[in-house]
């Protein structure tokens, strides 16, 4: 599918690149991607929804041909999180339901936290989530659970400076095979995959997309310390999301196990959990039909509180 982007600069001075598509005034849905993809994770919901929704995808700061600023300091989950918020006001987008996989999904969380009607802004009113951990959940998850734990050593590699020359040796190439057990590879399109490897060579995109991790505030333990909170550990002091949310998850993820999808309905009042089987992490592609599905249903029936 061809999806034509536009370039948007922020008040910050960030620049994204955004496929914005279906009409104008309908009902907004801004789709965040995670690593190491693009706004292409969502190519298949985009043509599905498009024709009802006004669908706006961006290339999220440090990949593509948006904006790569160096510093890891700008990759802090608050300017994350901040360019959704200036993005939809640049757009006009007063409303919108928020839908995010993986690290776009994280920050889909925050978004949605702060943009909820009565602890936030009141401008998000529906979340969609696709195999993101919330972020009440996983540090929790990192610290107790060996699971967990393991999966998650791969991100102690990409914060590791002492791995910045494999990087610029090689591109991102080097360091997802050194650290990743990329599941059901073979699931994604010839076509899309070319596209990628040809994406990751650039050196700032790579540099952009491995500073997500470093400027995370998210805790990796080895994995000989020891399975307990660490003393004085206190939970991130979030409020309950209170607006309509779906989460979807692929419940043969090696990175997330389904352990994330426990406890979610005590920090969310409206929750409704899409267990999607014999599907790996990039669910919407893998998995696209399910996953339009349970969008169609979860939209339709929240369609009134989205009004």
């Amino acid at each position: 599918m061809r999806m034509d982007q536009t370039r948007v600069k922020l008040p910050n001075g960030i620049e994204l690149d955004v496929v914005d598509q279906g009409p104008k005034d309908a009902p907004v849905l801004i789709f965040l991607h995670g690593f190491p993809e693009s706004h292409r994770t969502w190519r298949h919901q985009i043509a599905h929804l498009s024709d009802r929704f006004r669908c706006i995808a961006p290339d999220q700061r440090g990949y593509r041909g948006s904006s790569k600023p160096q510093e890891v300091e700008a990759y802090t989950p608050d300017k994350l999180i901040g360019d959704i918020f200036l993005l939809a006001a640049e757009l006009g987008v007063q409303e919108f339901t928020i839908v995010g996989h993986d690290w776009g999904g994280a920050i889909a969380w925050g978004v949605a936290l702060m943009g909820q009607k009565g602890t936030g802004t009141g401008r998000v009113n529906r979340c969609i989530i696709a195999n993101a951990p919330h972020p009440a959940i996983f540090q929790k998850l990192l610290y107790l659970d060996r699971h967990q734990r393991e999966s998650s050593q791969y991100m102690r590699g990409f914060r590791d400076a002492a791995n910045d020359d494999l990087v610029r040796e090689t591109g991102l190439v080097g360091i997802l095979m050194q650290e990743v057990k990329w599941d059901r590879a073979s699931a994604m399109e010839d076509e899309e995959r070319a596209k990628l490897l040809e994406e990751w060579q650039d050196r700032d995109a790579a540099f952009g997309m491995l500073n997500w991790y470093r400027a995370s505030p998210v805790v990796v333990p080895p994995m000989d310390a020891p399975f307990e909170l660490p003393e004085g550990y206190t939970p991130p002091a979030l409020p309950k999301l209170a607006i309509p949310t779906l989460v979807i998850w692929a419940m043969d993820d090696v990175a997330l196990p389904p352990e994330n999808i426990e406890g979610l309905d005590e920090v969310i009042d409206d929750l409704k959990v899409e267990q999607v089987h014999g599907c790996g992490h990039f669910v919407p592609w893998e998995a696209p039909e399910k996953v339009n599905a349970a969008m169609d249903a979860f939209l339709e029936r929240t369609a009134q509180d989205s009004a």
